[in-house]
């Protein structure tokens, strides 16, 4: 906040920002990252709570150490931005996915080489973003790394097609899809794959015993990817604040791998990170996907 030079050395509380920056990091003109939060929740089918997942993953941040020693620097010096949390209609899972679809195109248009990570809310706030840029990429095509317990292939769920269930049935039309750590998913769902030449999967009981699969994921990708992390990819005994945990899911060094190798060779346009449910008391979740986060920007701009 702005205030008089002889308030400035007072022992201030760290910002609600990402990483808890000062108003000159945090400047949007200046920032190469923008935060958006985005803690919509309509269509869960298990257990609720992503609507606090933003809020979570912020409070987190502003604890986690500046320095990175993987990459011996300090990531937040490239400025990074965090907008307010976007509150979206409750006029029904259609509208709310149109009105951020207009927000996002907005945010992009203000910031066209800015690298936009959106925090959820549930999975199905990723379709915007993803379409957003398939649109702006103008015949270039896009990959959607999906790093998820679940394929989100259904046409629709529970009367929408614009559930968490069903997002990427939403933008398959539009992007290539890779998606790592699946583990549960409908015979309809894994048929479709099957037949799809713009769909791979990477099941989690395939690739837990070596690493060699990172490197077909990579190859698969185009040069233009947006990641999409939904937080049920990881183990629970790593995050079980989620909706839907699934048993046998991927560990934090596999996923950093993954995703320094993905970062390196290829141009990762936008980043959203989905479903966390947080626990009261049970902060470690939290925390690290927030550090999952701050990881991403340090690859991106390393």
């Amino acid at each position: 906040m702005n205030l008089p030079d002889s308030l400035q050395d007072l022992s201030w509380e760290l910002p609600h920002t990402f990483m808890g920056l000062d108003e000159d990091a945090s400047d949007f003109a200046r920032a190469k990252t923008v935060i958006l939060p985005v803690p919509y929740e309509s269509t869960t089918s298990y257990g609720g709570g992503t609507s606090r997942g933003p809020a979570a993953i912020l409070e987190a941040s502003r604890y986690i150490e500046l320095y990175d020693q993987e990459l011996d620097g300090e990531p937040w010096e490239t400025g990074i931005s965090t907008l307010p949390a976007l509150q979206l209609t409750g006029a029904g899972p259609e509208a709310a996915m149109a009105e951020l679809r207009e927000a996002y195109d907005r945010i992009v248009d203000a910031g066209p080489n800015k690298f936009v990570i959106t925090l959820g809310g549930e999975h199905s706030i990723s379709s915007p973003p993803i379409l957003s840029w398939a649109k702006r990429l103008k015949g270039e095509r896009m990959t959607v790394l999906q790093l998820d317990a679940h394929t989100d292939l259904r046409p629709e769920y529970e009367g929408t097609a614009y559930s968490h269930a069903a997002v990427m049935h939403q933008v398959r039309e539009h992007v290539d899809i890779v998606a790592v750590g699946i583990r549960a998913l409908t015979r309809g769902e894994a048929k479709l794959a099957k037949g799809s030449d713009e769909i791979r999967v990477f099941y989690a009981d395939d690739i837990h015993e070596s690493d060699g699969w990172m490197d077909e994921v990579v190859e698969r990708l185009t040069g233009n990817v947006y990641i999409s992390v939904d937080v049920d990819c990881f183990d629970p005994s790593l995050v079980p604040s989620t909706g839907t945990p699934e048993p046998g899911g991927m560990t934090w060094y596999p996923v950093l791998k993954l995703l320094r190798k993905v970062f390196d060779a290829t141009n990762v346009r936008a980043v959203d990170v989905v479903e966390l449910a947080p626990v009261p008391g049970l902060h470690a979740p939290d925390f690290m996907v927030a550090k999952l986060i701050y990881k991403m920007i340090g690859y991106k701009f390393s």
